[in-house]
């Protein structure tokens, strides 16, 4: 009996451990900014760790600042911008220094359909408000990793041909009959030798070229600059049209 009433006060005991956290969590609010604070440090150290990512990032992320007409606010530069939101697929956030936006499934006619998703600011600089905007695009991303993949395919397709050909040729000697003394009188051709593995250039031209997989590589890449670069100078230049238009 002892033992059984023992076992049920540890029991009650563990049981109403976290009722009693609970209680002292609502009487001491105090404690609940201590973990939220506590959480908070925790991530930024998490955040610092990790290898810095904007050395990689500037392949498919934009970034750029234009400074505000003189007597411009923020809430006036996001009116004049807030016609390229309004777009079909584009949902968007705004507050009174801030706007941020994301696409999905855009159409073709939108001005800004190469990116999914972005973020613009407004701060103070020296002359006045500037618009610092981030834009990402997995676009890019795609015309940029294409190449690499394709050189794979290329790199990977001369090494099986070179393994197909150390296997298939013959050590032996191809042997030549000679010719009959009627047709060598009669002057008929010399026959060919035939190659060591028996294909000759039948069989060279079955082999899997990587001719393609580099023009496709060589594609991609000149895509991949001429978008990173005039994407860039095309965005720059519509939001300074709106910020800037009459």
């Amino acid at each position: 009996m002892v033992g059984r009433r023992r076992c049920r006060r540890n029991e009650d005991r563990h049981c109403s451990a976290p009722a009693m956290w609970l209680r002292a969590d609502r009487q001491f609010p105090a404690a609940e900014a201590l973990v939220s604070q506590l959480h908070r440090e925790q991530f930024s150290r998490v955040e610092e760790n990790p290898v810095n990512i904007r050395v990689i990032d500037w392949i498919w992320h934009i970034r750029g600042r234009l400074a505000l007409a003189p007597g411009h606010t923020g809430n006036e530069a996001f009116d004049r911008l807030d016609p390229l939101f309004r777009q079909a697929g584009t949902s968007h956030e705004r507050t009174d220094d801030a706007l941020s936006f994301m696409k999905k499934n855009s159409a073709a006619q939108d001005k800004m359909s190469v990116f999914d998703r972005g973020a613009f600011r407004i701060e103070s600089g020296v002359k006045g408000p500037v618009l610092h905007y981030h834009l990402t695009s997995r676009a890019l991303l795609f015309c940029f990793l294409a190449p690499l993949l394709f050189i794979s395919i290329a790199q990977f397709t001369v090494v099986t041909n070179k393994w197909n050909k150390a296997h298939q040729e013959s050590p032996e000697k191809p042997v030549v009959a000679p010719m009959h003394p009627i047709d060598r009188a009669l002057g008929a051709p010399v026959p060919d030798t035939p190659d060591a593995d028996g294909s000759g250039a039948e069989g060279d031209a079955k082999k899997p070229s990587p001719t393609p997989a580099y023009v496709f590589a060589g594609i991609f890449a000149a895509l991949y600059v001429a978008g990173r670069i005039l994407e860039h100078r095309l965005v720059k230049a519509l939001f300074r049209k709106r910020l800037l238009a009459v």
